[in-house]
């Protein structure tokens, strides 16, 4: 358990990262994402796990100048939905895997999450163009408010039970693309969807329940929304079958780690 003192420590050096100096506003509407597309496909394999050992040995530097570079960014410029949303997505991700860094070694991001007292995802912030943003007001106050539910299936909070991390950045130029790619291989996963047709069940990831209200107003619309990123037919039919359970999978909180380097 941490003593007052070392989180006063640990909440010091947080506040320091988040008031690094700015580079200067970026010209244009678009954002340059290519140096944290480089990271990523330099340190996530894929099946979206992360050499988070080698990163913080070798990299952890390029990271902070990209985000250094996000934090000069004007989003007011960024007019184009797409580009909002390519840009909030890879922050979030980015400040994620900048806050794992910070103190990998760990098997879990729940490591770092108290309700009183010190919460990543409340307290590892970065400040852009002036305006702090933790990564609960990224998620929560940003993005869930653009109506893009598959913001769910792309925002990675470091654990097997998140999406897969995509190995390369989001992009306004391929962003639905790249959307529903990444929902399609989230439904591949037994441990996030699994269709029981002898017994009329569909497992869902508890994602599906956080945020049910993202996906629709009743069972029904959710089921629906889901059914175009199902490629088995039989499970396609079953999400549609108006007598279907709906049942949740339990959610795995371990580091989304390659285990082997």
């Amino acid at each position: 358990m941490w003593n007052i003192q070392s989180k006063i420590i640990i909440v010091s050096g947080l506040i320091s990262f988040s008031l690094l100096g700015t580079t200067d506003l970026q010209g244009g509407s678009m954002v340059d994402h290519s140096l944290y597309n480089k990271l990523l496909n330099k340190y996530v394999n894929n099946k979206g796990l992360v050499n988070y050992r080698a990163w913080k040995n070798q990299d952890v530097n390029t990271l902070d100048t990209y985000l250094d570079m996000i934090k000069g960014a004007d989003t007011s410029k960024l007019e184009v939905k797409n580009e909002l949303l390519a840009f909030w997505i890879n922050t979030y991700n980015a400040l994620t895997i900048r806050g794992i860094l910070h103190f990998y070694p760990t098997n879990s991001i729940k490591n770092h999450v108290s309700v009183v007292g010190y919460s990543i995802w409340k307290d590892y912030k970065i400040n852009i163009n002036g305006n702090d943003y933790s990564l609960d007001d990224i998620e929560h106050k940003i993005l869930r408010n653009m109506d893009e539910p598959l913001i769910h299936f792309a925002l990675v909070c470091a654990s097997i039970g998140c999406p897969p991390l995509l190995k390369e950045a989001f992009r306004a130029d391929n962003l639905e693309e790249q959307l529903a790619d990444n929902a399609r291989v989230f439904f591949l996963d037994p441990t996030k969807f699994d269709a029981d047709s002898e017994n009329n069940i569909i497992k869902l990831s508890p994602i599906l329940d956080w945020y049910k209200d993202d996906f629709g107003n009743d069972q029904r619309e959710r089921l629906n929304f889901i059914i175009p990123y199902i490629p088995d037919n039989i499970a396609r039919n079953l999400l549609q079958d108006s007598d279907v359970t709906v049942e949740y999978l339990d959610y795995n909180w371990g580091i989304n780690e390659q285990k082997n380097y």
